[in-house]
């Protein structure tokens, strides 16, 4: 087994999984503190590598093409300190970066992994239920119904029908961009026959992000949706006939739904989760047991 502990986070090989771990420091990303542990299976990894610094260096992984919802979803626009993919590395710690990175690559060779797309998610995504508020409104998923709800800052025209439950079946797409300069973001879902190129800001399926701290935990939304979305390689036929990926049979599972609970109660006490976000997202975990 190879390991590496730092202050941003652990990360742990044991020849057929990388398990991610965040750190407790107080720089460590709120996705990444929100997203919680990470099990990658080997044959999800295209590669890994190491860079040093004068002061520090970073490990990086590389995931094969389609292997991750979350990286499908967001599309590469996470930036660095929200990637779950990477891990800030003292100097003091350059040598067992190294053998970590030596370790995954010889398992690599050995199991002969290509690094070729995949056809099929190998991560199932984030635990559902998750609720964020961000930009104009508050995005919940549960699994199988998105819910939109409008904040006093929502553009009059997309406030006005209220608030929305689209169904996942009824989702084509999702997307989820970061506000850039003076550009705002977006978490926009695509409704079958309902498609627009209206702005985020008058799309009543899309929440706009204005660049704020929460804006990142939105693309936790758009992964959660697009684990459950046919993958964008399935043929239209596999498309029709499977209504949510089997990488998310787990999370039915009754020990993962109290692993979710207690997720859920560390959030609250850190403060990442507010009091009406918390009892939200316990009941909705609550109707699933």
């Amino acid at each position: 087994m190879a390991e590496i502990i730092q202050k941003d986070g652990t990360w742990t090989f044991d020849g057929d999984a990388l398990r991610l771990t965040p750190g407790r420091d107080k720089n460590v990303s709120l996705l990444r503190r929100t997203l919680g542990e990470l099990t990658v299976p080997l044959g999800a990894l295209a590669g890994i590598s190491f860079e040093q610094g004068r002061k520090s260096g970073r490990l990086r992984l590389r995931l094969r093409d389609g292997a991750d919802p979350l990286l499908q979803a967001t599309g590469g626009k996470l930036a660095e300190p929200n990637d779950p993919y990477q891990l800030a590395v003292e100097s003091d710690r350059y040598g067992v970066a190294e053998y970590v990175v030596d370790e995954v690559r010889d398992a690599l060779l050995l199991d002969r992994v290509p690094a070729e797309p995949v056809d099929s998610y190998l991560l199932p995504g984030p635990c559902v239920p998750l609720s964020v508020s961000a930009g104009d409104g508050t995005a919940s998923f549960d699994g199988e119904h998105v819910r939109l709800e409008w904040n006093w800052k929502t553009e009059d025209s997309k406030s006005a029908a209220g608030a929305r439950t689209l169904v996942l079946t009824d989702l084509t797409t999702v997307e989820w961009h970061p506000a850039v300069g003076l550009e705002n973001g977006y978490l926009r879902f695509t409704v079958r026959g309902a498609e627009t190129k209206a702005p985020p800001k008058y799309d009543p399926n899309s929440v706009e992000l204005w660049g704020f701290k929460k804006d990142p935990l939105m693309a936790l939304v758009a992964a959660a949706v697009q684990a459950r979305l046919p993958h964008p390689t399935a043929s239209p036929e596999a498309a029709r006939a499977t209504e949510r990926p089997t990488a998310t049979a787990p999370e039915d599972d009754h020990d993962a739904l109290l692993r979710r609970l207690r997720e859920l109660g560390d959030l609250h006490r850190s403060g990442v989760l507010t009091d009406e976000e918390f009892t939200l997202a316990k009941q909705a975990v609550l109707r699933r047991i």
